[in-house]
């Protein structure tokens, strides 16, 4: 398997592979070319988004500043909406599904990094380069859903389609559809139901 075929299965990986360097700088430049841009410049940011996200949907906005490791390997569905300071570490598969709205400050975050220092810390390859062992979990944020400002989800999360997460939160385990959630770390307060229609 290439680094990349590992980082993406969830297994431990290189980040210093000359293939994962290559597409995280085009990325990074990427992302800096589109918080360049001003809102009035839709074109340039189109044009920008089709090679950072490839696999975005149809009305999708970021206002920017964001940025992404890859961008490749992020889906984003239609009318989806993300506020300043967007940031996606998809070293793994993340998923954003169609009418999801975020925040400011969301962070969607797959890398995992090795609890004890021993496994964490940098070290030498034989070929003199120093890099580190990480690996990624997929984060899939279904239809529908709202990520209030500063909600950081971590590696291997779902969030079920229609819930709301409330701002500041931590999301370190799946949460189901259709519920209110919040905290650090985060957790289910209640379901949504029709006692929350507006008007």
């Amino acid at each position: 398997m290439t680094e990349k075929e590992k980082m993406l299965a969830g297994e431990l990986y290189d980040p210093a592979d000359d293939e994962l360097i290559e597409l995280r700088e085009k990325a990074h430049a990427l992302s800096k070319q589109y918080n360049d841009t001003l809102e009035t410049q839709e074109e340039e940011r189109d044009a920008i988004m089709q090679q950072l996200v490839p696999d975005c949907g149809e009305n999708a906005y970021l206002q920017g500043p964001v940025q992404f490791d890859y961008g490749c390997f992020t889906h984003i569905g239609e009318n989806t909406y993300a506020n300043f300071n967007f940031t996606c570490l998809d070293c793994a598969p993340v998923h954003i599904g169609a009418n999801v709205f975020m925040g400011p400050n969301v962070s969607i975050l797959t890398p995992v990094h090795p609890l004890r220092w021993q496994d964490r810390n940098l070290y030498r390859r034989a070929d003199g380069v120093m890099t580190d062992r990480e690996y990624a979990r997929p984060i899939t944020i279904e239809d529908n859903c709202w990520l209030g400002g500063n909600v950081t989800v971590c590696g291997g999360v779902t969030v079920g389609s229609g819930s709301v997460i409330g701002a500041g939160s931590v999301v370190t385990k799946d949460i189901p559809a259709g519920v209110f959630a919040a905290g650090v770390p985060c957790r289910v307060i209640r379901e949504i139901t029709d006692a929350d229609r507006m008007g």
